[in-house]
């Protein structure tokens, strides 16, 4: 690695110094120190300050964005240019690492020589600040992509967390139900074999329908009073010889057959009672069964249904909602959040609220972004309160906590972009600056807080008429 001076021709290269003669440009080559580097090399890290601007000379790096170790590639500059002056000159961290891809030169100018230089000519203080804007711009939009999918993965991660027990429940379901019909299916073919007659196959048909009858209309018996009745059937099941008596045990008791009831089936049945009973257990089973799947498929229905419901989906942006229908769809979306927890959701909505017509998908990002910050404020324990109200031409929703409150030095800036209390990695810092622009600039609103050790309230104001 060799550190020398540039020329003339490095610096006329890049564009930055277009405006400048060569004469003016003496001075910018009596502070610059040019270095080569290598492959894979960090010349500047994201996060920190830099120690100065680099004027690229020779070769190609890539701007990467960290978050919680990963890298994300975000854009590529090529010699001859510049980078990180505009953090330089507003004495911001940068927002990129900035990694060498391929062997190279470049001149630093220290930040303090720069400053100074860039101030001396306006042209080249002219050029940086032409780029800041749609630096910035480019930068807030792409951590507002990052917010985005951070809450599409909040609600893809609640509803898989859901879907799971309603799914494993229908999977397991459905399995046993395919036991059941081979069951039944087998005990029909040793009927035949048996040689039953047709009156008492009718007979033991009107016993199973009995036994059905009385599994659908009999009340859940205490857990005592149910091994009872199971310890009973058992005993009279193994009397009659019936082989893996303890697998007709539970559904046959359940449905409240008694002894006198086994007995008849077992005159009926004769030689084939072991069939007819497995029979009638198969099928009181698959009742249950059945019962199981249409509750199982109905939560994950209802699932679907909130999250078509919080996403707005198969409807146009402007829709006609009602608040508290957003607010109860966002809280079944963060449900994984709350369940294992000790934290209690608490509402007084004012259910007279009229409808609003608003950009319902974003407003539930808005809820989303604040329920979200209140579950991380409590950790494990205490009280999310949610107030609806109206209050002259607006309606208010308050979304208010219990815990600890925001810090007195963080209260004029939560609203800012980038800006976050939580720890690295957890938090962008947009969600916040997000949910005002939402309320505020798309829905002619306002989002404020008040915040106090033991009580934080967001206060989301929103127009009944839209403009």
């Amino acid at each position: 690695m060799s550190t020398t001076a540039p020329t003339l021709a490095d610096l006329r290269a890049i564009d930055l110094f277009d405006d400048l003669d060569d004469a003016a440009l003496e001075p910018w080559l009596a502070v610059a120190h040019v270095r080569d580097f290598e492959p894979g090399e960090t010349l500047a890290e994201q996060a920190e300050a830099p120690s100065g601007v680099i004027l690229l000379l020779a070769g190609t790096v890539r701007a990467l964005m960290i978050e919680n170790g990963r890298e994300e590639p975000v854009g590529r500059q090529q010699a001859p240019t510049w980078m990180g002056a505009i953090a330089v000159l507003t004495g911001a961290p940068l927002g990129v690492r900035m990694q060498a891809e391929t062997a190279g030169r470049m001149a630093l100018v220290e930040s303090e020589d720069f400053n100074r230089l860039a101030l001396a000519h306006p042209g080249v203080h002219r050029r940086v600040m032409q780029q800041v804007a749609p630096v910035v711009s480019r930068l807030t939009a792409m951590e507002q992509d990052r917010e985005r999918l951070a809450s599409l993965g909040t609600m893809a991660a609640g509803l898989a967390h859901e879907l799971n027990n309603p799914a494993a429940a229908a999977r397991r379901a459905a399995m046993e139900m395919a036991e059941m019909i081979d069951v039944v299916t087998s005990s029909i073919a040793r009927f035949v074999e048996s040689g039953m007659e047709r009156t008492g196959a009718q007979q033991l048909v009107a016993l199973q329908q009995e036994a059905t009858a009385r599994a659908s209309s009999s009340s859940a018996l205490d857990a005592l009073a149910a091994a009872d009745a199971e310890d009973s059937v058992l005993e009279r099941l193994e009397a009659l010889g019936i082989g893996e008596p303890w697998r007709l045990a539970e559904p046959l008791a359940a449905a409240g057959v008694d002894e006198a009831w086994l007995d008849r089936v077992a005159e009926l049945a004769g030689p084939a009672t072991d069939a007819a009973l497995r029979w009638v257990a198969a099928t009181l089973t698959a009742g249950r069964l059945a019962a199981e799947l249409q509750e199982s498929t109905a939560r994950m229905s209802a699932l679907v249904g909130a999250v078509k419901t919080y996403a707005y989906m198969d409807r146009g942006e402007l829709v006609e909602i009602d608040l508290h229908e957003g607010l109860e769809t966002t809280l079944v979306v963060l449900g994984h959040k709350l369940k294992h927890t000790d934290i209690r959701v608490e509402r007084d909505y004012d259910r007279a609220l009229p409808q609003l017509t608003v950009r319902g998908s974003e407003l539930n990002q808005v809820w989303t972004n604040l329920l979200d910050n209140a579950i991380d404020a409590l950790r494990r324990q205490g009280t999310i309160t949610i107030t609806t109200r109206a209050d002259g031409a607006c309606a208010v929703v308050e979304i208010a906590d219990d815990g600890p409150g925001i810090p007195p030095e963080a209260r004029d800036r939560i609203f800012d972009p980038f800006f976050t209390t939580k720890d690295v990695g957890h938090g962008t810092g947009l969600g916040l600056a997000t949910a005002r622009r939402i309320v505020v600039d798309r829905h002619d609103g306002s989002l404020t807080v008040r915040s106090e050790p033991g009580r934080t309230a967001f206060l989301v104001r929103l127009p009944f008429t839209q403009h």
